[in-house]
């Protein structure tokens, strides 16, 4: 795959569809790569430049120095869109992908032609929590909080339903560069939107989780109720919403794209 140049490292990135079509962008959730938007990617690029890319700290992307802030992972994807020469993007992000698209649409909007929030929150627990986090990865490594992140990521029916996948995925997850995980959670630990959200110019799909603990269908009402205009939808999921249950994703996603 191709990588961007940033002024201090690269990011991996796949482009796929048809040159002329409009740009949707994926952005990956902490802990993931591109390849969590394997359901995503087929289904979109009939219609869609399908972008997607490691975010800085994960997969094949630069590991540069942390912590980070939302700020500086949402200006990587406008250096990513200048040195592609795109214009202007439809932005699907997950989670922390999702708190880069807010930074976008608040800071940058003209680039934007639509924004997907998904299974995120203007501000993600507490300050606590997320230095335990990094303290316990700094320590022990990925695989010392792989096996809880799976009870996060997906509820109990699909990981007894779907070992194999779940077993794939916590293999990724263990993949991933200790010091960019730590770097990428101390980034969510400091974004706090509350206050600023409602300002959100463009068209805002907010996808939620039934059974998603970490980002709750609470928080996504709360988008949805701040951001004018915006859609909500609650899907029969735990965190990774667009894994556990594709189709309906896919579904409500082309939906709102087409509206």
């Amino acid at each position: 795959m191709p990588f961007a140049q940033l002024t201090d490292g690269r990011l991996q990135y796949e482009i796929t569809g048809p040159p002329d079509a409009p740009v949707m962008v994926f952005s990956n959730s902490l802990g993931a790569t591109l390849s969590m938007w394997d359901s995503q990617a087929p289904v979109f690029q009939k219609q869609f430049r399908v972008l997607r890319y490691d975010t800085r700290g994960h997969g094949q992307s630069t590991v540069t120095p942390g912590p980070y802030t939302i700020e500086q992972l949402g200006r990587d994807v406008l250096a990513l869109l200048d040195e592609l020469e795109l214009d202007r993007a439809n932005f699907c992000g997950l989670s922390m992908g999702g708190q880069a698209g807010m930074w976008l649409a608040l800071n940058a909007a003209a680039r934007l032609d639509t924004l997907i929030l998904c299974n995120t929150a203007a501000k993600i627990g507490t300050p606590e929590l997320w230095n335990t986090r990094i303290e316990t990865v700094r320590k022990g490594g990925m695989k010392s909080i792989s096996t809880a992140v799976m009870e996060r990521w997906f509820s109990s029916d699909f990981r007894r339903n779907s070992p194999d996948l779940v077993a794939a995925i916590k293999q990724l997850f263990e993949r991933t560069s200790p010091e960019g995980y730590a770097a990428n959670c101390a980034a969510i630990r400091d974004f706090d939107a509350r206050e600023t959200i409602a300002a959100i110019p463009i068209p805002t799909l907010v996808i939620s989780g039934a059974h998603d603990a970490a980002t709750t269908p609470a928080d996504g009402r709360y988008l949805a109720h701040q951001i004018g205009g915006a859609r909500y939808v609650e899907l029969n999921a735990a965190h990774l919403s667009n894994i556990e249950a594709p189709d309906r994703f896919n579904a409500e996603l082309n939906a709102f794209l087409q509206s």
